[in-house]
């Protein structure tokens, strides 16, 4: 059995310190208050059992509270009290400097937790640790400075979730949907420097990856950018290239016309292959201020296009992004393997989605990368035009920022729908379960509870709104001067861009199947139990609009894709309320509205049920099914992907893509488990090492390759397959 030690380090679980603190205890008060040794020894052995029980590496603040109980059901309060007197006294010596320990850990790359932490940052290169560094100041001047202290009790007890507070203390917000058409056509600046309108694809292509990094690094969750705006770009190449080619046959005496346009097509497909891999390679392998490469999405919609001329070039765009993930990127023995990112999004339409459809070649071909490499995700443009639907009446289709999160449908001042160019303001999840277990089972304080806990996500996102107010556009230039998100003037503050739905901030919440789990004894895929679960996503949505009515800021529900957090929620469970079978007794609690990961249903019945949850859960929400390697079965990807396209607005699909670099084998890395604790073994040669593998998982909505804390870790080992 392991503890995590107060720095974050890990460290075998030795019974003798427990017995020598309490000892330590005991001699401070008179003979007739002390613990025998027996008592001591019990004491001892309940306080290991309890641990063993949480199934998971134990901190030492747990211990602590269970060895506080156990001295206390002994009726040894004289000596309960001199324990808790110390731990005490030991906390307000810690807390005269809350980050020296744990930067000095981080730097030593022995800080578990933050090792941990976020599955797309290698922990022991100086970017991430620097960024980690400025993390742990910005955590600590927001806990005891920039928030109130019942917020940040709440955040610590797990009753709400209040999101990247390693950054908060700069004005930063969440993710982007750039306006890369803006930049590309208008031109823009990037490091004082004018970038003026492309001559070329390649070039735009070039440009596109130095104003991601250049976003990554002004904010701190997701952005996407759009293929179709560089898609006016592939005639601007094909007409330049027809007139090289045309110069260079009339040099040696020809005119042929049929020859110019087939050297000048195949040019031209040379030129979208490098541009194509100068966006590939160059997102996999920059690396921006926060240490890591961009969390960057790509949208690939044919829908977008103006022209048929622009949507045949979009195809050719897309064909290409599709070709070049299904191959890969190699590792460092040189093995292809799959790359986190950019994350790709393919839109299914009525032109790509059916057999015979003028399109369903790249459908056919979007279903192999799939199979082999995770994405791309689907939006059905069916689906969204039902379900995002503006002031005007009118339907949109768009991508979201990040991994699922959604902007709310907009209309500018001229009666125009707007979506790139906005952005996500940031994010307070709200711990379903904990709101639950509150409430004892009695309905009526559950939605006592309930309303509590919502205002005081309500209060924890105005801190969030308030904190970038006043932000000066001087703060990040190729966001708020330079087109990324909006071209204001230099000196003037972001203020305008916070209000009137131009911008959103989210609600996050986790957990509505323990939640229903609790309260009604049954899955919220139960008939009997539905009902409550739709109940409770209509409050949050009720409530968003009762805040956006009273601040004119855009309140939007969001399907938070819990990370590390799912396991820090567990935990946090776990010791408010002890092992509750079928609610507490795993280490993670579920995303979202998620169907439980251990619940045998089939893939379509599973997009079907959750279909009506991802309607009101507008701020974001993705749905996933598991599946086998689907290689050789590529009809039943389609038939999944037409299932989508008829049943829900945005599904993925979830396959295994790993890699062992000391054996070779190339087929699922498994978790085992020893001393309490999950390792990622091979079962071809058994290598536990994991810097000699490469594993690539979904786990929120986007794909990790740095693995993952042990929270998250039991619950990929725990799915069940749905096809």
């Amino acid at each position: 059995m392991k503890i995590i030690k107060r720095n974050g380090t890990e460290v075998s679980f030795d019974v003798e310190k427990i017995a020598n603190a309490v000892r330590k205890a005991n001699n401070e008060v008179s003979e007739d208050y002390r613990l025998t040794e027996e008592q001591i020894d019990k004491i001892c052995k309940k306080v290991t059992a309890l641990a063993n029980d949480l199934n998971r590496a134990v901190n030492v603040e747990e211990i602590q509270d269970f060895v506080e109980n156990q001295i206390m059901s002994e009726k040894a309060f004289a000596v309960a009290r001199k324990y808790i007197t110390y731990r005490y006294t030991r906390a307000l010596v810690r807390r005269a400097n809350t980050t020296d320990a744990q930067i000095l850990t981080l730097i030593e790359c022995n800080n578990e937790e933050v090792k941990q932490e976020n599955s797309n940052k290698n922990p022991t290169v100086n970017s991430v640790q620097r960024d980690y560094m400025a993390g742990e100041v910005s955590k600590d001047l927001t806990r005891r400075i920039l928030l109130p202290p019942d917020i940040v009790a709440a955040h610590d007890e797990g009753l709400i979730h209040f999101h990247d507070a390693d950054y908060f203390a700069q004005h930063m917000h969440n993710c982007d949907l750039v306006n890369l058409e803006d930049m590309l056509q208008n031109g823009t600046v990037i490091s004082g420097t004018f970038i003026e309108k492309p001559h070329s694809f390649s070039t735009a292509c070039n440009i596109a990856t130095q104003i991601i990094a250049q976003v990554a690094s002004n904010q701190y969750g997701g952005q996407s950018i759009s293929l179709t705006h560089l898609a006016p770009f592939v005639d601007v190449s094909r007409q330049k290239i027809r007139r090289e080619v045309k110069e260079e046959l009339a040099a040696v005496g020809s005119q042929d016309e049929d020859a110019i346009n087939k050297i000048a097509e195949k040019r031209l497909r040379e030129e979208i292959k490098k541009g194509i891999q100068t966006i590939q390679y160059q997102v996999v392998t920059l690396l921006t201020t926060n240490g890591q490469a961009p969390f960057v999405t790509v949208f690939m919609y044919l829908g977008e296009a103006r022209s048929e001329q622009e949507r045949a070039d979009l195809a050719l765009i897309i064909e290409e992004t599709l070709n070049q993930r299904i191959q890969g990127v190699k590792n460092e023995s040189g093995v292809w393997v799959t790359p986190a990112f950019p994350k790709l999004i393919y839109v299914l339409e009525e032109d790509n989605v059916r057999e015979g459809s003028k399109y369903w070649y790249l459908t056919e071909l979007a279903a192999r990368c799939t199979a082999k490499r995770m994405v791309p995700d689907y939006i059905s443009e069916k689906k969204m035009l039902e379900y995002k639907i503006d002031k005007n009446g009118e339907g949109h289709c768009y991508t979201c920022m990040g991994c699922r999160s959604f902007l709310t449908p907009y209309v500018d001042e001229n009666g125009k729908p707007k979506y790139y160019g906005r952005f996500n303001q940031g994010v307070v999840t709200i711990n379903l379960v904990d709101v639950a277990l509150s409430s004892g089972g009695d309905k009526d304080k559950f939605w006592e509870v309930f309303d509590e806990r919502l205002e005081l996500c309500h209060r924890a996102l105005m801190y969030r709104h308030n904190r970038l107010k006043g932000t000066l556009s001087d703060a990040a230039p190729i966001l708020w001067q330079y087109g990324a998100l909006a071209r204001l003037q230099k000196g003037e503050t972001i203020d305008k861009l916070l209000y009137g739905g131009y911008s959103t901030i989210s609600l996050g919440y986790a957990g509505l199947y323990e939640c229903v789990k609790y309260m009604t004894g049954k899955s919220h895929t139960d008939e009997e139990a539905k009902p409550f679960a739709l109940s409770v996503m209509q409050h949050m949505n009720d409530k968003c609009k009762e805040w956006k009515q009273e601040h004119n800021i855009d309140f939007s529900l969001y399907g938070t894709p819990l990370e590390s957090t799912t396991y820090k929620f567990s935990k946090c469970l776990q010791k408010r309320f002890g092992i509750i079978p079928g609610v507490t007794d795993k280490n993670y609690i579920t995303n979202s509205y998620h169907v439980h990961v251990t619940e045998p249903i089939d893939a379509f019945t599973k997009l079907k049920f959750e279909s009506e949850f991802q309607q009101l859960s507008p701020g974001g929400a993705i749905s996933y099914v598991e599946v086998p390697n689907m290689q050789n079965n590529i009809p039943a990807v389609l038939a999944v992907m037409q299932y989508i396209y008829d049943n829900i607005m945005y599904a993925e699909l979830n396959t295994k893509s790993d890699y062992c670099q000391v054996c070779g084998y190339d087929g699922e890395i498994q978790i085992v488990e020893e001393d309490g604790k999950l390792l990622w073994e091979c079962p071809h040669c058994h290598n536990r090492d994991q810097s000699k593998m490469n594993v690539a998982r979904r786990t929120c909505g986007y794909i990790g390759t740095q693995f993952w804390n042990q929270g998250r870790t039991q619950e990929i080992r725990d799915r069940v397959l749905h096809l």
